[in-house]
């Protein structure tokens, strides 16, 4: 089938009237239920942005077990409600790459979520304008704004030894998020990736980088607002970088050219984790590990209090896509 066929397929369905099931974070992780983790790398052509559409398609279709892209967004969403896309803009030009957004509202538009629907947001407005994204807060398109805009809500939440006010576009606006983070090194946190990007949505995030962040990165993903509202994490790591983060650093980031996909964020982070070790070996550097920043975080994010996901390599399911 070409493309243009392709397109007209999937529009077509998404056109149907069809409401597929959506997926969830908010029920704990079952332990008899392997948690999928796609990665998707284009190896062969030299300007990977101009295959970021092909890679998320692969990726979404292989996540859900579906024929077409359309499909498997559907299987997240539902039309009319407004879903908001995580972005990570804090270190400016190294930050979610807005062509994998494009690729990600036009696959949303073809499953039913007009672009008033979308919100593209972070921590800052000047975070978002760093990272390539124009400010726009017009109620007839897509919203690229930051937590400044809508603010944070009033009533406190609280989780283990978490208490933070979670802003606005998530609990007043957003009925789903797309959590969009990068596959980056953390000079504290050792790993900045699925959940550590979620610090994003709260006003006190400088208060929870003690001992690697942990347990604090994932009690922030067990505030009622931000876990009942996450169901897709997809990791950009186009570029990916494994020393010096979560600053901007080129002389240690390289062209990893992957998108990856989990609806399970600790399996994603674990899978994340493995990748940014085993590049430090390669270059020369000693691992998370042995140089104290062991992301602690991501075991404590399974076990009996907060069972957001599975770090246990046989009960991870791992689909590599070229």
């Amino acid at each position: 089938m070409d493309r243009r066929a392709f397109i007209k397929k999937t529009a077509l369905a998404a056109g149907s009237g069809i409401l597929y099931p959506r997926i969830s974070l908010c029920k704990p992780f079952q332990s008899n239920v392997k948690s999928r983790v796609v990665c998707v790398t284009n190896l062969s052509e030299p300007n990977i942005t101009d295959h970021v559409l092909t890679m998320l398609d692969k990726g979404m279709c292989s996540l859900f077990d579906c024929a077409n892209p359309v499909e498997a967004w559907q299987k997240v969403v539902n039309p009319g409600e407004v879903i908001g896309l995580k972005v990570n803009c804090l270190s400016g030009y190294g930050s979610t790459h807005p062509i994998l957004i494009e690729a990600i509202i036009e696959r949303l538009n073809e499953a039913g979520i007009r672009k008033h629907n979308i919100i593209i947001w972070d921590r800052l407005s000047t975070d978002l304008e760093d990272g390539g994204f124009k400010i726009q807060d017009q109620k007839n398109n897509v919203r690229y704004i930051g937590n400044e805009v809508l603010g944070f809500h009033r009533d406190l939440q609280v989780f283990g030894s978490v208490a933070s006010l979670v802003c606005n576009t998530i609990v007043r606006e957003c009925d789903c998020i797309i959590n969009l983070p990068l596959l980056k090194d953390h000079s504290i946190a050792g790993l900045t990736m699925s959940l550590k990007n979620m610090f994003g949505a709260i006003h006190n995030p400088n208060k929870y980088h003690l001992n690697t962040g942990d347990p604090y990165i994932a009690d922030v993903n067990m505030l009622p607002s931000i876990r009942k509202k996450i169901r897709l994490h997809i990791c950009d790591a186009i570029e990916a970088q494994y020393e010096g983060g979560p600053s901007f650093m080129p002389h240690w980031r390289w062209p990893m050219n992957s998108l990856l996909f989990s609806a399970d964020p600790v399996a994603l982070d674990y899978y994340g984790w493995q990748i940014i070790d085993a590049k430090r070996i390669e270059m020369g550097l000693k691992s998370l590990t042995d140089v104290g920043r062991e992301p602690t975080y991501i075991a404590t994010a399974t076990d009996n209090q907060h069972r957001l996901g599975t770090n246990d390599p046989n009960k991870i399911e791992l689909v590599k896509l070229i």
